[in-house]
């Protein structure tokens, strides 16, 4: 393979390459006056996201059980009202919105009751943890007429937004095949609490926990998962014997059909003999995109290209050499407003999570990661983990649509 000496925006043949279209579902609006006043719940996670820093919003709220997580969350969003009980947070007065960032058993449950509070709702991952918990949640939105978001930092990391808008400009070609890993060995000190008791991690079943992965394709070639045939493997270790899930797989690895009948790989371990990573490779028959590994590769762009252009011959296909280039990284942060221009968790993202929900809410329309973009990231997983539980059985994958213009 050839290295080309080509620039970037030489490469991709593309002014401004994937600088120039917007990030956001549309472009932040003026300023209003108006504000968002949202309460957070969930001191964890919960604690990592910039609510504080957007012009157009204001934390009214925080609650957590634990006293000590409570007054972080005071501290770091400038809130002095805080709660222990989350009935009691929800009649606090003037919430707008409310961030759910507890266990992952509690989103679907708190998120619905929000909404039922009338409250609108952005939720950590996962969605849900079972196919009648999404539908609560979808149905909720359909009845109340709120937003719903998924805070799914796949979506806004660099190369995803790259790969996002350069397969809007028809870039990729066709994206024939996709793959996406979630590693994360390590995980057995958060199994257990300070007590030693399980805590909702202990077990749960690695393709319950598939957003990292699915968040990061689908929003690329633009098609949903239909049918999903899985493996899991476990090796019978205590945790695999006893947790609440019933889950006996300590890793699973899903290969998917998609909507409009192309592969995807989806691989998600809890125990593996590798560095931690959450990345992705798209395929094209015009150029691929390779995410960097923890081994030290860098995100790579790898077109088949004739003296720096794309050239078909007469029957379509593509004339010349494979040529490779690594990302650059367009700086996507100039986007936001500039108090949030900084640096956030999972790859940059949090900040841009928070500005989306904040201006979906106050533009009444659905954000990025809606109800029905989250069912289409979550649901695949939870079929996925049925059909490793039945050795690998072929299982069709329902679509709820996609969110009404």
């Amino acid at each position: 393979m050839s290295q080309p000496t080509v620039s970037r925006r030489g490469f991709l043949g593309v002014a401004a390459a994937a600088g120039a279209a917007p990030l956001l579902q549309s472009a932040p609006g003026p300023r209003t006056g108006k504000q968002l006043r949202i309460g957070v719940i969930g001191g964890g996670f919960g604690n990592t996201f910039f609510w504080h820093l957007d012009p157009d919003c204001k934390v009214v709220a925080v609650c957590d059980l634990l006293p000590e997580k409570q007054k972080a969350l005071a501290e770091r969003y400038r809130c002095t009202n805080t709660y222990k009980n989350f009935r009691e947070f929800l009649k606090h007065p003037d919430l707008d919105a409310v961030a759910v960032f507890t266990p992952a058993p509690l989103h679907a449950f708190m998120a619905v009751e929000a909404m039922k509070a009338g409250k609108h709702v952005i939720s950590a991952v996962p969605a849900g943890l079972s196919v009648e918990e999404l539908e609560e949640i979808l149905d909720t939105v359909k009845k109340t007429g709120l937003r719903y978001m998924m805070a799914e930092t796949s979506y806004y990391r660099q190369p995803v937004i790259t790969c996002r808008e350069l397969a809007g400009e028809g870039k990729f070609g066709t994206i024939f095949h996709s793959e996406a890993e979630y590693h994360h060995e390590g995980l057995m000190k958060v199994m257990f609490d300070d007590r030693g008791l399980p805590t909702w991690r202990h077990g749960l079943p690695p393709m319950l926990y598939p957003t990292h992965c699915t968040g990061l394709i689908i929003p690329v070639i633009r098609e949903r998962m239909s049918e999903v045939t899985a493996v899991g493997w476990g090796d019978g270790h205590e945790v695999l014997r006893t947790n609440q899930y019933k889950n006996p797989f300590w890793n699973e690895t899903a290969f998917f059909k998609t909507s409009k009948g192309h592969s995807a790989r989806v691989a998600v371990y809890w125990h593996v003999a590798a560095a931690g990573s959450e990345r992705g490779q798209f395929y094209g028959d015009r150029m691929s995109y390779l995410m960097e590994r923890p081994e030290g590769t860098q995100d790579t762009f790898v077109r088949i290209s004739s003296q720096g252009k794309t050239v078909l011959d007469s029957n379509g296909y593509p004339e010349g050499e494979t040529e490779m280039l690594a990302d650059k990284k367009a700086n996507y942060l100039e986007r936001l407003p500039e108090p949030l221009r900084v640096k956030s968790g999972h790859g940059d993202s949090h900040t841009f999570l928070t500005h989306e929900f904040v201006r979906a809410v106050l533009e009444d329309r659905h954000p990025t990661v809606n109800v029905w973009e989250a069912i289409a990231y979550t649901l695949p997983g939870i079929v996925a983990h049925q059909s490793a539980l039945r050795g690998g059985e072929s299982m069709k994958i329902h679509d709820y649509g996609q969110a009404p213009a």
